[in-house]
């Protein structure tokens, strides 16, 4: 069913508060950004760093507005067949099989085209999925970076107008306008046309103030101070050269750990069992083990309202926050 005006949201606040109930903790720019592409049509492409939320966000739209969300996951060599659609040619020969051997050889009586070419035999891919379906829905293109430039041009035509034409059956509709979230890594450089097309939001790690928001958020049982002193430690592990700095998600589920060990502060002991919880390369535990282990007995949340201090500073503050893995 087509997206009424009364369905859209009245202002970027009233987004932020969705997201809010939906568990994700937006700034004023994300919900800014999620209210103009709801009330302009226009595709959102998300950059930053691995584990800030970037694939949260469409999570997150998807349950506050409650679409149904499609998800393409990029990877290198993905192709129009895999993201589009593609003929099920095993099927379309069973049929030709099937329909020879009840009437024979004879050329008259083989299928038509238009006969096995039918959605019957069709098999949707995501990018389809989300253009065909009935319902509105949030279309997720995960790690677009991760595909080339020639995928990268069809999607281009795609967004702009929202349609598939297949030469067997024609030309196919969207129905309805999705809510189109790209997400990106930033390891390579995306075309400029691309960039051109969509609304642009960069995301980086929360402040030390908002994360320990997050946590308490989906770790409600934690302690205010213990969640002061896991940002503290996690401000200062992101500040080493890692391999794969902690993410959002990890901070949440340490602080379960925290939680299940019935830990009351984070000392050598306490930090070296559940490491791993957070590190998930032997090259950054070893480092980490070296790096910082030494520095807990020195380093303490002294701030009654959750800040930390003693972490070095280098973190980036740019207000957003969510609660679960790019």
């Amino acid at each position: 069913m087509p997206v009424s005006l009364s369905d859209l949201p009245e202002s970027p606040e009233s987004v932020g508060a969705a997201l809010r109930e939906a568990a994700y903790l937006a700034d004023d720019s994300t919900a800014l950004i999620s209210f103009l592409a709801q009330r302009l049509g226009k595709p959102v492409l998300v950059e930053g760093p691995a584990g800030v939320g970037k694939t949260e966000l469409a999570k997150a739209l998807s349950r506050s507005t409650g679409r149904e969300l499609v998800r393409l996951q990029c990877y290198e060599g993905l192709d129009e067949a895999k993201a589009l659609y593609e003929w099920n040619y095993r099927k379309q020969l069973l049929q030709i099989q099937a329909s020879a051997a009840i009437h024979g050889e004879d050329e008259d009586t083989a299928p038509a085209m238009g006969e096995i070419f039918t959605e019957d035999f069709l098999l949707e891919r995501p990018l389809m999925r989300a253009i065909a379906n009935p319902d509105p829905v949030v279309l997720l293109i995960d790690e677009i970076d991760k595909t080339d430039q020639e995928f990268e041009a069809m999607l281009l035509e795609l967004l702009s107008d929202f349609q598939i034409t297949i030469p067997e059956m024609g030309r196919i509709e969207a129905r309805t306008h999705p809510i189109v979230i790209l997400t990106s890594n930033n390891s390579r450089e995306l075309t400029e046309a691309l960039k051109r097309r969509c609304l642009y939001l960069w995301l980086d790690y929360p402040s030390a103030e908002r994360e320990i928001e997050i946590i308490r958020l989906h770790a409600p049982e934690i302690d205010q101070a213990l969640a002061g002193r896991l940002v503290e430690i996690v401000d200062m592990v992101r500040e080493l050269d890692l391999k794969k700095p902690p993410s959002i998600a990890e901070s949440i589920d340490w602080a379960r750990t925290l939680i299940l060990m019935g830990a009351d502060d984070i000392d050598g002991k306490v930090f070296r069992e559940s490491l791993s919880i957070i590190i998930k390369h032997r090259t950054d535990l070893d480092l980490v083990a070296e790096r910082i282990g030494p520095r807990l007995g020195r380093s303490r949340t002294v701030s009654g309202n959750g800040a930390a201090n003693g972490s070095g500073g280098g973190e980036t503050d740019d207000g957003q926050a969510t609660g679960d893995p790019d």
